[in-house]
């Protein structure tokens, strides 16, 4: 089979990989119905993850189960499954405690923009859907692979509740799903910080309530002026970056909640200034795992369409395309398509 293998720096090819066969008991193969880029992805794109050889691309990934291990117990063939992007055997005392992302038996999914993907760990990694989606569902069951579900633990994380101010930092496909996240949590104001129109109006669409430009600790200075002096009660951090990480723990407000899901490159924190904020932090790489079920049923029962994210849609030959459109900030998110 064809699928997506990044050579070097902005060298994104759709070239010949060998198609995934079934390696351990616990494996599952799945037909990719829908994949896409992440903007995690880019990190690696831009060189600012070593690439010491020819990596296979994506962790985001829908589909129906083609093949099982004889240790498979739950997951069917034929079936509809979303799954995380870390592999997790939902055994272990982590996975117990809520906590999948950090399973001790936690396996990076091998490749997933590709017509085809082994995924390790299918009982405790996979959920069914309800059903076999009609196409217009597709696109938002496929962001509970990691966006809408990470965009969920930031506002978890965050301690976001009926009444609260929420301030989302970040206008990304996490960002602005943590918007829906925040609103299905209740949150009574929402304010997120971004510069760019499109976004602007996609997460006025998701529930904001407030719009900030300013970066930085002009930004920080803004909310706190909108949240007489104090700051927010949640603040949710999306990006991972030292600016972006600064500017929400300025506007978290004292025994306050911050969360941060953007993975961090180049982020340090002040130890002195955090000792005299008194916020609570919580982040890391999201659980999606134990969100799956609920999220599914939102967006079964089409409470959310995370899905609306997805701004550039384009068959899975093309992902050279989109990696350069999200780079170019010309796309929020790009969709790829297997089968057109």
């Amino acid at each position: 089979m064809k699928g997506t293998v990044i050579h070097a720096p902005y060298d994104v090819r759709f070239e010949e990989r060998d198609t995934p066969r079934i390696e351990e008991p616990t494996d599952a193969i799945l037909r990719i119905v829908a994949t896409c880029v992440c903007g995690s992805d880019l990190w690696t794109y831009r060189g600012l993850n070593p690439i010491e050889r020819p990596i296979p691309m994506g962790h985001e990934y829908v589909g129906v189960v083609e093949e099982v291990g004889p240790a498979v117990e739950r997951i069917r063939p034929g079936q509809f499954v979303i799954g995380s992007f870390f592999a997790t055997d939902g055994t272990c005392p982590l996975c117990q405690a809520g906590y999948p992302s950090s399973c001790v038996n936690r396996r990076s999914i091998p490749g997933a923009q590709a017509p085809y993907v082994r995924i390790p760990w299918a009982d405790g990694t996979l959920v069914p859907t309800p059903g076999v989606p009609d196409r217009e569902l597709i696109p938002s069951l496929l962001t509970l692979s990691d966006v809408m579900g990470t965009g969920w633990f930031a506002a978890d994380a965050a301690e976001v509740r009926p009444g609260k101010t929420a301030v989302v930092v970040g206008d990304g496909a996490v960002g602005l799903c943590a918007v829906i996240a925040a609103k299905q949590m209740g949150a009574s104001r929402i304010i997120v910080m971004s510069r760019h129109e499109k976004r602007q109006a996609l997460a006025k669409e998701f529930g904001a309530t407030d719009i900030v430009e300013e970066r930085g600790e002009e930004g920080a200075k803004r909310v706190l002026e909108m949240t007489d002096g104090l700051g927010a009660e949640s603040v949710l951090e999306c990006v991972g970056t030292q600016e972006s990480m600064s500017q929400a723990i300025q506007c978290t407000r004292p025994g306050g909640h911050m969360s941060f899901v953007g993975v961090p490159h180049g982020v340090s924190l002040d130890g002195r200034t955090l000792f005299y904020k008194q916020i609570h932090l919580h982040g890391g790489p999201a659980p999606v795992r134990k969100y799956l079920p609920h999220l599914i049923q939102l967006v079964w029962e089409k409470k959310i369409q995370p899905g609306k994210v997805f701004d550039l849609e384009l068959p899975l030959d093309q992902v050279a395309e989109g990696y350069r459109a999200m780079h170019e900030r010309r796309a929020i998110k790009a969709l790829l398509w297997p089968e057109t």
